[in-house]
């Protein structure tokens, strides 16, 4: 991150300035307490997105948050809440390690609590992008016709390049686990979980059904592509799909969906549009079949786990099965997936969906 063009983080259509720090190796708490002395300048404007309450004792302000993220804002014996109390001269009161209620800020001047609740919106941001993410939403691929022309995908690819480095079934996905990804989600209560379900609902109410005309869109799963830049060092193969009218209404209508999530808040923009694609072949899962590609990178407290690949040589495979037909399928549900956790049928756990018919 450069020092003239620092990150910014957006909270309520407005952006604030995070400073760069110098990097050193602490606790948690010491993290926080490191962050907030370097990173909250330009967080003090104050900003009428907030919804503060006047009371006979001055004014009142209530942040919803996940109870996991409460020790962000106490950080180290409490040290990050009393600098914040003290600069903002308010008081912060936040329910006890793992109790779920509501943090509620109260001072005697309406820009001192607007001060204070900005500085918590960005700490509970800033941490909440550190953790891994739990949640994905997707479309399952699990009709009988597309699982099966994988397997014979996986068949037909160990018999004419096994030779190849690097290419053993083992870096296969399992069929059952197909899907094609909208946008990853870090929820962190149930409450979180419902309201993804609700924003989903809205979604489908406002403009999928217009999309989809109320039925499932018609795809078929047809081509390979592959990630990086050299086909000779390869590291995932994913399957492509394409509507079988030849129209856009697929990609228009999951890009709306992720437009609408970063506007909440529940999903971070990396892109302006989905890059639908079901993974078919996985360098990590050589040593872990339950990996989950590039978004296996983070520990439970957001620390960098560095995952060693040994690519494959996909050149045959992609000379050989460039436009390799996997079948036609029709989607008709959105669902809220549980990352690293599977239904009876082996499928990824469903927290919640939206069904076009």
């Amino acid at each position: 991150m450069e020092v003239l063009r620092p990150q910014l983080v957006r909270i309520d259509g407005r952006n604030y300035r995070k400073n760069p720090i110098q990097e050193q190796t602490y606790q948690h708490e010491e993290e926080d307490e490191d962050f907030y002395q370097g990173s909250m300048e330009g967080t003090d404007e104050p900003c009428d997105a907030y919804e503060v309450e006047q009371t006979p004792q001055g004014f009142r302000s209530i942040v919803k948050a996940p109870s996991l993220l409460y020790k962000h804002i106490v950080g180290k014996r409490g040290d990050t809440k009393k600098k914040i109390e003290m600069e903002t001269k308010t008081s912060i009161s936040i329910p006890k390690p793992g109790q779920d209620g509501e943090i509620v800020i109260t001072g005697q001047h309406r820009n001192g609590v607007i001060s204070a609740r900005t500085r918590i919106d960005v700490l509970l941001d800033t941490f909440r992008r550190k953790q891994p993410f739990t949640h994905f939403l997707a479309f399952f691929l699990n009709e009988i016709e597309v699982q099966e022309g994988f397997l014979r995908f996986q068949e037909e690819v160990l018999e004419k390049c096994s030779m190849d480095h690097g290419v053993d079934s083992s870096i296969f996905q399992n069929p059952k686990k197909l899907h094609l990804t909208i946008g990853m989600l870090v929820l962190l209560s149930e409450e979180e979980i419902q309201q993804t379900c609700e924003m989903l609902q809205q979604c489908k109410e406002e403009f999928i059904n217009d999309i989809s005309g109320g039925k499932p869109l018609e795809v078929e799963i047809a081509g390979i592509e592959y990630m990086n830049d050299d086909p000779g060092m390869v590291d995932v193969l994913y399957a492509k799909v394409h509507m079988k009218d030849g129209s856009n209404r697929l990609q228009e209508l999951v890009d709306r969906v992720l437009e609408r999530f970063q506007a909440s808040g529940l999903i971070v923009k990396e892109w302006n549009s989905v890059k639908l694609h079901a993974t078919v072949m996985n360098t990590l899962f050589r040593k872990d079949p339950n990996a989950e590609g590039r978004y296996n990178l983070y520990t439970a407290d957001g620390k960098y786990i560095f995952k060693e690949r040994e690519s494959f040589d996909g050149r045959n495979v992609l000379k050989l099965f460039e436009n390799f037909y996997f079948g036609s399928l029709k989607l008709n549900s959105i669902h809220i997936s549980q990352r690293f956790t599977v239904d009876s049928f082996g499928n990824y756990a469903s927290c919640g969906q939206i069904d076009f018919s």
